[in-house]
């Protein structure tokens, strides 16, 4: 099996998106980590075709990976290593490249040169933005190929351009008889009369490739063109399913990491017995308040109830109706009340208890999120609420 060793930083993404409704910033941020890509590239690249997962993995320059890039003219002729992606181009639009990153291509490459494939991978909510979604492909490839020389002058050297890949992932509001399939479009010779043929990598440099997937589930077989891909696409793309982990972990090993994941992540044992013990001081507080709150409002509003009717009329059961009514009002309200209490107080607890210990920052934020079922956003927003008390 072409299983991926994964890492422990992937696996913290995967933990997070797992309880993502949607495509979101978690979606995209899942794509930055090479072992994902790796799935991704083995089946739409042309130059991976026979190699497998792991040694695409390899082609992968981690360190080149960014989401940040920026596409408009005047901005992506930054340069090749340590992009700068702050240059400024007065008047113009901001566009960005949702995933841009270099890649070995191992059919040029020799023991001595490593040439390398430009790509971008751009996960779509849609396939009907409004406009041709080819059109933009091509854009961004223009733009990714050109920003390979810095400025076109006398004697720019042609020879330093290399092959550019654009990859588009659309999810919905794709037409039913497109869902699951793959579109390439490439440069082609289309004619030629003359005696000689010219090497295909000297005009083959943009080419895009459109995987159209379209619902939440995918009833795909095993035989069919691009089962694995899609099956793992729509993993990560839907990734609300309660199948996400399990389909993930046929593609990627985790067993590795799991053990540090449950390690970094786990409340300590001094951690647990803080929270616990503070959670039955505030249910028994609060229960106590509930409990005086009920005898008080429902002798109020029995009161009130004898005083607009007749005294003979105030049976036993019209006590028990009130009584029963306004108990179950204020027990709800105050449930409400504890439930929210507690949870922020643990959520307090146990960052201030990982402080005091020096525990850093990320492994303080996927504890939220594990115990507490918090996004990331909602972590760091609690994080920086409770650090300032250190």
């Amino acid at each position: 099996m072409d299983k991926l060793k994964g890492s422990m930083e992937s696996l913290s993404a995967m933990q997070v998106t797992a309880e993502t409704e949607g495509l979101d910033r978690q979606s995209k941020t899942l794509l930055q980590y090479v072992e994902v890509l790796a799935v991704i590239l083995r089946d739409t690249i042309t130059e991976y075709k026979g190699y497998s997962r792991k040694e695409v993995q390899e082609f992968i320059e981690a360190e080149s990976i960014i989401s940040t890039m920026e596409v408009s003219p005047g901005r992506t002729n930054t340069k090749v290593r340590g992009d700068n992606t702050e240059f400024i181009h007065l008047n113009e639009k901001i566009s960005i490249f949702d995933l841009a990153f270099r890649a070995k291509n191992p059919l040029l490459s020799t023991e001595d040169i490593q040439i390398n494939l430009h790509i971008d991978i751009e996960p779509q909510k849609t396939y009907t933005p409004g406009y041709p979604i080819e059109k933009r492909g091509v854009y961004y490839l223009a733009r990714r190929l050109s920003s390979q020389l810095s400025l076109i002058l006398q004697g720019t050297n042609y020879n330093c351009l290399f092959k550019c890949y654009s990859i588009f992932i659309c999810r919905d509001d794709v037409p039913k008889k497109d869902r699951y399939s793959i579109q390439v479009y490439e440069i082609t010779n289309t004619k030629n009369t003359a005696p000689d043929i010219v090497p295909k990598e000297y005009y083959d440099l943009m080419t895009l490739v459109v995987i159209k997937l379209g619902n939440e589930v995918y009833n795909g077989d095993e035989e069919d063109e691009g089962y694995e891909l899609f099956r793992f696409l729509n993993a990560i793309m839907y990734p609300h399913k309660e199948d996400f982990m399990s389909t993930i972990s046929e593609y990627i090993d985790y067993s590795d990491s799991e053990e540090l994941w449950k390690e970094v992540t786990d409340l300590s044992t001094i951690e647990q017995i803080r929270y616990e013990g503070m959670v039955e001081k505030l249910t028994k507080e609060l229960t106590e308040k509930l409990t005086k709150k009920v005898t008080e409002e429902v002798t109020d509003k029995v009161t009130e109830e004898v005083t607009e009717k007749v005294t003979e009329e105030v049976t036993d059961k019209v006590t028990k109706e009130i009584t029963e009514k306004v108990t179950k009002e204020i027990t709800e309200k105050v449930t409400e009340e504890i439930t929210g209490k507690v949870r922020e107080e643990g959520i307090q607890a146990v960052i201030l208890d990982n402080l005091e210990e020096q525990i850093p920052r990320e492994q303080i934020l996927m504890k939220l999120q594990k115990h507490f079922n918090l996004t990331e956003e909602k972590s760091q927003k609690y994080y920086e609420k409770y650090a300032v008390k250190i």
